[in-house]
């Protein structure tokens, strides 16, 4: 079995890709297994951690007897089609498991909330559609298993309720932000959104699901600098003669999400909630257009350094003072010809007597 990447010091919701396998198994365990191969490949090429969703339902009891003959309703007959025995979701969340990857569900009813814990499932997920579905919100936390709950489609009430109600049971919950438009265009996902989430609830790690069709690894880059610390997306693989839903991305195309966010995260560099180091080859790039401080004409032994003694000018050369060191009234310890370089060895200053920075103005420079 392949050892599961160690969840980073922000928690196990901290740079989660959460895949979402949904119903595109089709109802077979070949395929299910297949989706769990191709995706989990791409998962360990990238070293990324990733949790793969499968979406749970009891079938029987979810569509009401008296409609499951209905052909009109897409959602009731896709249900009915794609329909998993209890044996087959246990050998998905297995070989999802085996593969390095965190099984992760979302139940849509009760009886699926225990079939998740039976699965051992790491992460609930609460859709959008159930989050003001008490009952069974209520029977998600009696897990006390993480959860991740998508708002698309939801109030400013509904968000806080629930919310509430995890932080108060001290559960983790991170909150997504999601547009359910299946697919979403670009003007559609109103990513200022995060903005709002991470400012209203502080405590909780905010994500970003999302369901364009067009270019999500712009979205992707964007939802991270404004702190989006976990990211969605539904899978799928192109097999079998079946077209994949135009919001589901391919392998490749994952390979391409996670390379974006990889870039996004290269970019934005140290955390914002403090001052980053800056890079060695940064300072010495600057150092180099520091100006240095010359003699404006010959200045004996003894002359306390004034403005209309010097002038400023690059190169910096090493061992002389740069116009950061400089202050009025420094007494030379020694003759300096007009257009010489002031050296730090040169005058009487505090510069002078501290070794380190003595060192450091004679490693910088020409």
């Amino acid at each position: 079995m392949i050892r599961l990447p160690k969840p980073p010091p922000g928690g196990i919701f901290e740079d989660l890709f959460v895949l979402e396998m949904a119903n595109n198994h089709l109802g077979r365990l070949d395929r299910g297994l297949k989706i769990v191969t191709d995706f989990s490949r791409i998962v360990r090429f990238n070293n990324v951690r990733a949790a793969i969703k499968l979406q749970l339902r009891d079938v029987d009891a979810f569509i009401h007897q008296d409609f499951r003959q209905r052909t009109d309703v897409r959602y009731i007959r896709k249900t009915l089609d794609t329909r998993l025995g209890r044996s087959d979701y246990a050998r998905l969340a297995a070989a999802i498991r085996r593969a390095g990857c965190i099984p992760m569900a979302t139940p849509f009813d009760e009886v699926s909330v225990d079939l998740s814990v039976e699965l051992g499932v790491d992460i609930m997920k609460i859709a959008s559609s159930d989050i003001n579905d008490w009952i069974l919100i209520e029977k998600i936390a009696s897990t006390q298993k993480p959860v991740i709950v998508s708002t698309g489609g939801s109030s400013l009430k509904d968000v806080d309720d629930l919310v509430t109600f995890f932080n108060r049971r001290a559960i983790p919950l991170a909150i997504n932000h999601c547009v359910s438009l299946y697919p979403s265009e670009n003007r559609e996902l109103e990513l200022n959104q995060i903005d709002f989430l991470r400012d209203r609830y502080p405590m909780n790690v905010i994500g970003f699901s999302t369901h364009e069709h067009r270019d999500w690894q712009a979205s992707i880059a964007i939802a991270y600098a404004k702190g989006a610390r976990t990211f969605e997306r539904h899978i799928d693989i192109a097999a079998d003669g079946v077209q994949p839903s135009e919001y589901c991305s391919l392998p490749h195309q994952i390979d391409q999400w996670f390379k974006a966010h990889r870039q996004a995260v290269e970019m934005c560099g140290a955390p914002g909630t403090q001052k980053r180091i800056p890079l060695r080859q940064e300072t010495e790039y600057l150092d180099a257009l520091v100006r240095g401080v010359y003699a404006r004409r010959d200045l004996a032994r003894g002359h306390p350094l004034q403005d209309d003694d010097v002038y400023l000018a690059i190169p910096l050369q090493k061992g002389q003072i740069s116009c950061r060191e400089l202050m009025r009234g420094e007494v030379l310890l020694c003759d300096v010809a007009a257009d010489a370089p002031i050296m730090i060895d040169a005058i009487d200053s505090p510069y002078a007597e501290n070794e380190q920075l003595k060192a450091l103005i004679y490693q910088r420079g020409l």
